[in-house]
């Protein structure tokens, strides 16, 4: 099975379409205006996609079964809370059994009624998404009967789905949020299509010779042994014991990448990486988790927002290791060499951090794949997320050429002194 980016973009097209279509049809149904929020194609590994339901959230799901173009199952899911709200705005001039509410009239259970009604918002918004899709591909994809589905565990919500991914294996999953004027309605929207059909379909759909996707798995072990070098390095600089936390391959749109930074002020180091691939680098901080690097790299006082030229050594020079540890693991399992430029200090507001990354790629391309791992400390404000973005084009040359073996056996080449304290 091989992909490219032409084929991964009919995807993010289709993501896009069928989210607005399934928002514009909640707003139909519910009276209440609504639009699409960011949608995301993730390429998560099955391990990943349980890990979202051990947080012992209770989740509302809605599953069907897709014949036609595509084969497989569609599945949404929903925070408990979010179908119960709702459901409640849907059902509002309705009765409702009493025993399902709490003494202020909110809704705590479903009953056969609601039940019904929250099947209905699924089906629709899973009739949103894939009308959407047909509508991009100018096909038809046919669905079945919707099947609701409550429970705290993955199990619950796949284990009857032949195509679910193993723990190792990796799925695409879309992740699309709908908006409304008071509130947000998130929710995740999983496809695990046959992998025949998904093969047929993305023959289909290339405009190039295209990547083997067991190329692209292997692109993503190559992400997350860096991210634990980036770990390794910052537990030893700093003195923090740290550790990947979470980590996906994002495909976007290049200009939602500033959507999806958090909208705070943000301290971070910056690089252009030359090669093959080449592309850039960015390590994003919240300003406590980087005063923390601070005050733990540096053995005096510093100015009081830590950001003085101490303080500026300080992140970069962390920035400059971790991106060597990153970048060196990827040369050496790829067998080339890349280079990257000095570090850039970045102190600024949500989207403005990334607005120069993405302004100068947009001039080639309009999607990237993005990795955006967070390195976690144990109990500190220590929060690092990573983007990594590289040039989609010469991305595709690299990983013609990996050859996965490699993966497990080469290793990082990044050197560093252990900090000590004076």
């Amino acid at each position: 099975m091989k992909l490219d980016v032409n084929a991964l973009g009919t995807f993010y097209r289709m993501a896009r379409e069928g989210a607005g279509l399934a928002a514009g049809r909640l707003t139909h149904m519910t009276d209440v205006e609504t639009r699409a929020g960011v949608t995301k194609l993730n390429f998560m590994r099955g391990r990943e996609i349980r890990r979202d339901f051990e947080d012992s959230t209770a989740k509302v799901g809605v599953r069907v079964e897709l014949t036609g173009a595509i084969d497989g199952y569609s599945v949404i899911v929903f925070e408990r809370e979010n179908a119960l709200r709702i459901v409640e705005t849907l059902l509002e001039e309705s009765a409702t059994d009493a025993d399902a509410t709490n003494e202020d009239g909110d809704l705590e259970e479903f009953d056969e009624m609601t039940k019904s009604a929250a099947t209905e918002v699924g089906n629709i918004m899973n009739n949103g998404f894939i009308d959407g899709w047909a509508d991009v591909l100018e096909t038809v994809i046919d669905v079945s009967t919707p099947e609701f589905v409550e429970g705290h565990s993955a199990e619950t919500f796949f284990d009857e789905v032949e195509e679910a991914p193993a723990g190792d294996d990796l799925a695409l999953l879309f992740q699309s949020q709908i908006e409304t004027i008071e509130t947000q309605v998130g929710f995740s929207h999983y496809l695990f299509p046959e992998r025949e059909s998904m093969a047929s379909l993305l023959e289909q759909l290339r405009a190039s010779d295209g990547i083997e996707y067991d190329k692209l798995d292997g692109f993503d072990r190559m992400a997350e042994q860096g991210a634990e070098e980036v770990a390794k390095t910052a537990t030893t600089l700093t003195g923090i014991d740290t550790s990947v936390e979470i980590r996906r391959l994002n495909f976007v749109s290049l200009e939602t990448i500033p959507e999806q930074v958090p909208d705070e002020r943000l301290v971070g180091v910056a690089f252009e990486f030359d090669g093959l691939p080449s592309g850039y680098l960015l390590f994003l901080f919240d300003e406590e988790s980087a005063n923390e690097i601070v005050d733990a790299m540096v053995p005096m006082e510093v100015d009081e927002d830590g950001f003085g030229q101490m303080g500026q050594s300080a992140i970069t020079e962390l920035g400059n290791i971790m991106a060597s540890g990153f970048l060196d693991g990827w040369a050496n399992v790829l067998d080339t060499t890349i280079d990257h430029s000095t570090p850039e200090f970045i102190h600024d507001i949500g989207a403005a951090a990334v607005d120069p990354v993405v302004i100068q790629l947009g001039e080639e391309q309009e999607f990237a794949f993005v990795f955006d791992t967070v390195i976690v400390a144990d109990g500190q404000e220590f929060d690092c997320e990573i983007y990594a973005i590289p040039d989609e084009s010469d991305l595709e040359r690299a990983l013609n050429d990996l050859d996965v073996d490699r993966i497990e056996q080469a290793p990082t080449t990044a050197e560093f002194q252990e900090v000590t304290d004076t």
